[in-house]
């Protein structure tokens, strides 16, 4: 299987035989070069062609693929799984349906190249995955109600290996799931199904190395009105200039570590801080199901920190057992969704089913 992971200034390619990664390249894209296109969508010839072009320098047989999977871009909300790309797929990403992200152009480039081959392609549970029950949605204003966008496919690919340390089907489990990166977003995974999560992408939630997370409403409204900011100075500050980098002028939390280490107590309260709310947020949605939780799952890059997983599990471990999963695997995640389509564990979902109905 040909893997393909987009990102704003690079694209992540693996080649996958079953389980197992063979290949795996970061291809770094000249800013510049990326400059030149009007618009994100105008990039998909230039990606594909230097994908092409890295395979047949490493003498890579394409004629060998059974099939290609990318991550999949901002599309319209849909249930999770392993989806077939299909022309109303492909429409949604080039219109940009739900927004322009680099994501967009994987489903693109995996659909052409798989054309050519006369091949399957696939994405895997992308970040629109909407599974939330609908007492989830209310907010408290009509006008707004809650969005699921997490990072649905991690989310999802460690809850299924949680269930399998616990010796369970995913379908049968009942786990609350955080992941931990730039953006914080806590799953609450019901048999198989997100039922309750926070929108992570516009910093609901816990705050985060960049995202300010749930803020007091009345005077984020002031601050609105105060006549300091644009709209979009707003937008940045809460989502990218928000949480640790607001504070401490960091996204990194290695630098933050280094700050304690140094005795910087505003770097250790800020710190302490974002445990705190990670864990209220994981105590808050153990009652969605009753306090059944079979386990609480803890990934993403932020889970490589011992010290900070620490200052979780302290909080939350009576809850139920904490299990570590570190860092994002999502290629890992996305060769593991198109093989159980391949090996017939589970059938590929068509996307204009769904298409229809929203």
């Amino acid at each position: 299987m040909l893997i393909i992971n987009p990102g704003s200034t690079s694209t992540k390619i693996a080649v996958f035989e079953d389980d197992k990664s063979i290949f795996e390249r970061t291809i770094r894209h000249d800013v510049h070069e990326l400059d030149e296109f009007p618009k994100l969508i105008n990039q998909f010839p230039y990606r594909k062609d230097i994908i092409l072009g890295v395979l047949d320098e490493e003498g890579i047989n394409l004629s060998k693929f059974d099939s290609i999977c990318a991550r999949g871009g901002l599309l319209r909300p849909i249930e999770g799984g392993t989806y077939t790309i299909n022309q109303a797929m492909i429409e949604d990403l080039k219109q940009g349906y739900n927004g322009e992200h680099a994501s967009n152009l994987g489903g693109l480039i995996a659909y052409e190249i798989a054309q050519d081959l006369n091949i399957s392609a696939y994405i895997v549970d992308p970040v629109v995955v909407d599974e939330m029950q609908d007492i989830a949605r209310i907010s408290g204003l009509e006008e707004l109600p809650r969005k699921s966008i997490f990072h649905a496919l991690n989310q999802k690919a460690v809850a299924r290996k949680a269930s399998e340390q616990l010796n369970k089907h995913y379908e049968d489990s009942r786990l609350i799931v955080c992941h931990m990166g730039g953006g914080i977003t806590v799953g609450v995974h019901s048999f198989g199904k997100v039922i309750d999560v926070n929108n992570g992408l516009d910093g609901d939630g816990p705050f985060s190395p960049e995202r300010a997370g749930t803020l007091p409403v009345g005077q984020l409204i002031d601050l609105c009105f105060s006549g300091q900011y644009t709209k979009d100075d707003l937008k940045k500050k809460v989502v990218g200039k928000g949480g640790l980098v607001d504070y401490l002028g960091t996204n990194d939390a290695i630098d933050v570590e280094q700050m304690m280490e140094n005795d910087n107590s505003q770097a250790a309260k800020i710190y302490d801080a974002m445990a705190y709310q990670i864990a209220k947020e994981i105590g808050s949605q153990s009652v969605v199901i009753n306090g059944q939780v079979d386990a609480i799952v803890l990934t993403g890059g932020l889970a490589y920190g011992k010290d900070f997983i620490s200052k979780i599990t302290k909080r939350v471990e009576w809850i139920a057992d904490v299990l570590v999963f570190p860092g994002e695997n999502e290629m890992e995640a996305l060769a593991e969704g198109a093989l159980r389509v391949l090996k017939q564990v589970e059938k590929p979902k068509e996307y204009e089913v769904f298409r229809k109905g929203l």
